[in-house]
């Protein structure tokens, strides 16, 4: 059976509309899915003070109004290179001192504290983070006192492996510089041999990203493989004797000493490479180092640095008060985790097995509704080798398994479907291909049970609507394609565990558009196979502009909040998800089947004006949820039901329901920090005849439902 829309010419109101034919392939259905289930919410942390102000019983009834019966819990605080205390009770490993590795408390017997904080890394060594991002690298910071540590359990003590994977410190320069030298200062455990190397090939510097799009190869300077019986803390090393220009300057550590600081009872402390500060450049006539390495405490001041790992030791005093997450416990008494079993985080990168087992054995004692336990949050975006992040996740998967041998875990929640890395050995630079390839190599596929990432569909937020909507849906399907042949398993469950406009707050994701861009992610993920989309911006909040001026102010909202923090003006997504939940899936807990639709009118570029997804429920209707993303002209259709043998009306012979949004409904006021709709309507519902023309405004969000 196949169902078509047939276009006529004229409108049945207002100006002539263009023609399109649409077509729903509907002789077998692409796949089942459970509304309920299929649409989320993702609910992340906060800044200081922010979900006191977020989260109250009137904000949250707004948020739960939109029927997001699903919710995917975020960790702001993996995101800023920190520790997240899931609870404020717990112990550590160095009690006398407050210090050291934490493990939270899995009784649950005691007060749960409805907010909890995340807890810098004082052995930090990357210079930026994707949170707060006001941290720094202890490698160039200027102080000999402090030091970056790699991550103690990436020794084969705790992986398994028989021998050491290369840990490395990588520093990039905006500036092709020159080097023949460079100066370590170690901290206990040293490294008794490594390499330092320049990168050969890089064209231009983005800030230390590396991908396939820009060929090269590490290369280890003339004198640059080192081994040392100590650390040689004050020695200049001579690398070549004719300098050598480059953007990026590594430094791969391969043979550790395994000492410890003195008086030092923990064996985490002898585990991986410790360095206090480093200094590369130029050796002049006297043999002196001329330092092109900026030394200072804070992402302006020093060299842009990124490293391996990071030891997640750290100390009571290094809580951070301007990094908040809502509690579990007070997630779920909130409503705010819905009626369907909520998926939720452990830390992995920035953090210990014991401490992720300890949360999982809190969250079966209390018997909190939680299915699928997310390993990490986008270790990607903080350039860990995919190797090394599948040697942490198989460490926690066994950690948590000793909990719960049934509990579904996934992961890694990627920052991106496409993210690269910098090229191993054989110049593969797929973060998801290595870290499947990783996993299969260690046996380890029976705990990648789901697939997650996130998906923020334009980083250039100045530029106008139409060609940017309309570019979405092939990215995100070129997208799921290099996926699979990355090796990413189809059989399992794929998720986007949070979607939105862009990474960065700017007008347009308050204008009509963000709805729509909603609505074509959620349908067009579902077509590819997808299982669950986790809707970013839950609470409400205020407009900002966080990168570019021309960007304006907006941000990625179901409501905007007035002066007194209250949920007061419903947002284009608000009325996105509600169509979505309430009128395209109507029967949310029961299955319904998909459909591929594939509209016929094209732009310039070959992209679709109209999208179209179709649903049929349990109860035989039909649901054609109808994105019309272009900015200029509305599309007309007749609404066509075709089998292989016959055609009739859309609907037979009875009546088609019809809700519509569009900009006769929402209009945003651009007022700097002060913008807010100027019209602020809810989606306009009316009754049609089955064969009659159906009207799509431009730019506009449409549900027909056959009655």
């Amino acid at each position: 059976m196949t169902v078509a829309l047939a276009v006529t010419a004229t409108s049945a109101r207002g100006a002539p509309a263009d023609l399109d034919p649409v077509v729903i392939d509907a002789a077998t259905p692409l796949h089942t899915i459970t509304p309920a289930q299929a649409l989320g919410a993702a609910l992340d942390g906060a800044e200081r003070g922010e979900l006191d102000r977020a989260l109250t019983k009137f904000n949250i009834a707004q948020m739960r109004s939109a029927g997001l019966r699903s919710l995917a819990y975020r960790t702001r605080s993996e995101l800023g290179i920190e520790v997240w205390h899931w609870t404020d009770q717990g112990t550590w490993s160095d009690p006398v001192r407050q210090q050291g590795y934490w493990t939270g408390s899995d009784d649950p017997s005691r007060p749960a504290t409805p907010v909890t904080w995340g807890y810098s890394l004082p052995r930090r060594g990357d210079t930026i983070d994707n949170a707060n991002n006001v941290g720094y690298s202890r490698i160039d910071d200027g102080d000999p006192r402090t030091f970056w540590k790699s991550n103690p359990y990436l020794d084969p003590r705790f992986t398994g492996l028989s021998s050491q994977r290369p840990e490395w410190i990588v520093f990039s320069f905006r500036k092709l510089e020159r080097f023949d030298g460079a100066k370590i200062l170690w901290a206990a455990p040293f490294a008794r041999h490594f390499l330092v190397q320049y990168w050969d090939g890089d064209d231009g510097f983005e800030e230390g990203k590396q991908t396939s799009d820009d060929p090269g190869e590490w290369r280890t300077f003339p004198n640059g493989d080192v081994t040392v019986a100590g650390p040689r803390g004050d020695g200049v090393l001579r690398l070549a004797d004719t300098p050598i220009a480059s953007h990026f300057v590594r430094i791969l550590l391969l043979q550790s000493s395994h000492t410890a600081p003195s008086g030092s009872t923990d064996v985490r402390d002898r585990l991986g490479y410790a360095v206090r500060e480093v200094s590369l450049g130029v050796l002049d006539s006297r043999g002196q180092l001329v330092d092109a390495v900026r030394h200072g405490k804070s992402m302006k001041t020093q060299t842009f640095v990124q490293v391996s790992s990071t030891d997640p030791w750290h100390r009571a005093i290094d809580r951070d008060l301007d990094t908040e997450q809502p509690g579990l416990a007070f997630v779920v008494a909130s409503g705010l985790g819905g009626d369907q079993p909520m998926m939720a985080p452990v830390g992995v990168l920035y953090d210990t097995p014991e401490n992720a087992a300890a949360e999982l054995r809190y969250i079966r004692r209390l018997h909190l509704p939680v299915g699928r336990i997310e390993l990490g949050e986008e270790p990607d975006g903080q350039y860990i080798r995919p190797e090394d992040y599948a040697d942490l996740y198989l460490e926690t998967a066994r950690a948590l398994r000793a909990v719960d041998p049934s509990v579904e875990l996934g992961g890694p929640s990627l920052q991106g479907p496409l993210t690269g890395t910098w090229p191993d050995e054989a110049g593969g630079s797929s973060w998801m291909g290595r870290f499947v390839t990783e996993l299969k190599a260690r046996g380890g596929m029976g705990d990648f049970q789901f697939f997650s990432f996130e998906d923020y569909s334009f980083e250039d937020v100045c530029r106008r609507p139409g060609g940017l909507l309309r570019q979405e849906t092939g990215e995100l399907a070129d997208e799921v394609e290099a996926l699979r042949r990355a090796g990413v398993p189809r059989i399992i469950p794929w998720i986007i565990s949070e979607y939105g406009f862009s990474p960065y707050a700017g007008r347009q994701m308050s204008e009509v558009q963000s709805g729509l861009l909603a609505a074509d992610i959620v349908g067009n993920f579902l077509t590819l196979g997808g299982t669950s989309a986790y809707m970013f911006g839950y609470p409400p909040d205020t407009p900002a502009n966080q990168k570019f001026p021309c960007a304006g102010y907006g941000n990625m909202m179901l409501y905007e909040a007035g002066p007194d923090g209250r949920g007061r003006w419903p947002m284009p997504v608000y009325f996105a998800e509600r169509m979505m939940t309430q009128d395209w899936g109507a029967s949310p807990d029961r299955p319904h089947e998909l459909y591929r639709a594939v509209a016929t009118r094209r732009d310039p570029q070959g992209r679709p004006y109209v999208t179209a997804y179709a649903l049929k429920g349990p109860d035989g209707r039909w649901s054609l949820m109808l994105v019309n993303r272009d900015q200029t002209h509305a599309h007309l259709a007749s609404l066509t039901l075709r089998t292989s043998d016959a055609a009739q009306p859309f609907g037979g012979h009875g009546r088609l329901e019809v809700v519509q949004y569009s900009p006769a409904q929402y209009a945003w006021l651009d007022q700097g920090a002060a913008s807010h709709p100027a019209r602020d309507l809810p989606p306009v519902r009316f009754i049609a005849p089955a064969g009659a023309p159906v009207r799509l405004p431009a730019l506009s969000l449409t549900v027909v439902t056959t009655r």
